[in-house]
């Protein structure tokens, strides 16, 4: 009982660490140099867009086989957009539109290099419309509509409860062995999300630097501590006690300080020509992204996983005011980091995907707003996307049509979470017989892969 109790002390102050000294885990980076990585380089870079953003005004149909323009309108109410303000996009022969601040996904799509996935959301298996409304629950996920829970969902692949970790940090368990460093495989930019947390492997929690400048100047910048306050902390570790298990944990923790600082020196050579939007907190965490895998060869690094989040999503009320902004950061972003990592000579490497924990209501609530509902739109950026298209299956926007689980445009999803991370781990190099152990349901599901990516 002894032995598993530090060892589970010592796996907690491991995950301590990331938040106190913003990396952890890598053993003497100046004797490594870049010798170290593995074959090839991938990297896979999740924005999370919390709150729940409203997909109805993120993708909208125009002319297209079910629905036209007219149908979307009237359904939406005050919170429809305007046609003209639309900026067209092709699938095929159908057109769609995106919201008016997303000029620069428009432009990525339309090269080619941005793809949407249509109707995407959690999902124990395939349900319609009939059978949710007449099932006891046990086919749904848990507490559908729920912030905390749906999220918990999203991050974790399971859909029946609130999992220990994250499909992220299973994937980083799955593919550890293509990196030759101890350095965490994953990294969250907005704080250390269970998405990132593996059975074996713990991610590194690197925030921007509040200067705006490309990398902090010690542990004590990144960690949020006053110098005097740091210089403290290292004395207290290195005063050896006694007591073995306390001294187990302290070591952790200063060689947490060390590859922080090392982190730090590497970070301060980088200097990309790519100009990130200012006033952007998603652009900010994208660039700190984008600086770390600049120096992915000295980190030993062949496979990294990155986390980046922006809030403000649930627009119960104000929605037009709040998610133009907001969308208008995510597009100026995402095109910044796709041209940094075209700088980097990596983009064909690199595939920046969205999540969030639902969609919303199609009906208003009141005059500008919308409700929690479910499945929701999502885009795949990158040079090695199949780009240009629509993957999945866009919904009939009808208030108790086909596609709603009630009377107010809550769609049920037509693509499973399981299937969009497995499309992305098997792009990242999980095999398709170790799906099951990062998404335990993907044998509910028809496909295992989309085909947005080769």
């Amino acid at each position: 009982m002894y032995i598993r109790s530090r060892r589970e002390f010592i796996k907690d102050t491991l995950r301590s660490v990331t938040a106190l000294g913003a990396v952890g885990g890598l053993a003497k980076f100046g004797e490594m140099n870049a010798l170290a990585a593995g074959s090839g380089y991938q990297a896979l870079a999740c924005v999370f867009l919390l709150g729940g953003n409203d997909g109805h005004n993120t993708v909208i149909p125009i002319a297209t086989a079910q629905q036209p323009y007219s149908q979307y309108q009237q359904y939406r109410g005050g919170l429809a957009l305007a046609q003209n303000s639309l900026l067209q996009i092709s699938n095929g022969s159908y057109v769609y539109g995106l919201h008016p601040s997303l000029v620069e996904i428009q432009q990525l799509y339309n090269q080619g290099n941005a793809a949407v996935l249509a109707n995407v959301g959690m999902l124990v298996q395939p349900i319609t419309r009939a059978l949710y409304q007449t099932n006891n629950g046990a086919l749904v996920p848990a507490q559908l509509f729920s912030h905390s829970d749906q999220s918990t969902q999203w991050q974790t692949g399971i859909a029946s409860g609130n999992g220990s970790t994250g499909w992220g940090g299973r994937i980083s368990d799955l593919v550890q062995n293509q990196n030759s460093s101890i350095f965490p495989a994953v990294t969250a930019t907005s704080g250390c999300q269970v998405f990132c947390t593996g059975a074996q492997t713990f991610p590194a929690a690197v925030p921007p630097p509040s200067s705006g400048s490309a990398s902090a100047t010690n542990m004590a910048v990144l960690s949020g501590l006053q110098p005097q306050t740091a210089a403290g902390l290292q004395q207290l570790l290195s005063f050896d006690n006694g007591m073995q298990l306390v001294q187990a944990a302290n070591g952790i923790l200063m060689r947490g300080s060390s590859y922080a600082n090392t982190l730090t020196s590497l970070l301060a050579n980088v200097t990309l020509q790519t100009q990130f939007p200012a006033n952007n907190p998603l652009a900010a965490q994208l660039r700190t992204v984008a600086n770390i895998m600049a120096v992915r060869n000295q980190l030993g690094l062949s496979r990294q996983i990155f986390f980046c989040m922006l809030d403000g999503f649930d627009t119960h009320s104000a929605q037009l005011e709040t998610q133009g902004p907001l969308l208008q950061q995510l597009s100026q972003a995402v095109l910044a980091f796709y041209n940094a990592t075209k700088e980097l000579g990596i983009d064909g490497s690199v595939t920046t995907f969205t999540a969030s924990e639902f969609g919303r209501t199609l009906t208003p609530s009141g005059a500008d707003g919308s409700d929690h509902a479910w499945g929701n739109h999502h885009f795949i950026i990158g040079t090695g996307v199949k780009g240009g298209q629509f993957y999945g299956n866009f919904p009939l926007l009808a208030p108790g049509g086909s596609s709603d689980a009630n009377s107010r445009g809550t769609l049920i999803p037509t693509t499973a979470v399981d299937q969009y991370g497995s499309t992305l781990a098997q792009w990242f190099g999980v095999a398709p017989a170790s799906l099951p152990a990062v998404f335990p349901n993907i044998a509910n599901f028809g496909t295992n892969k989309l085909g947005f990516l080769g």
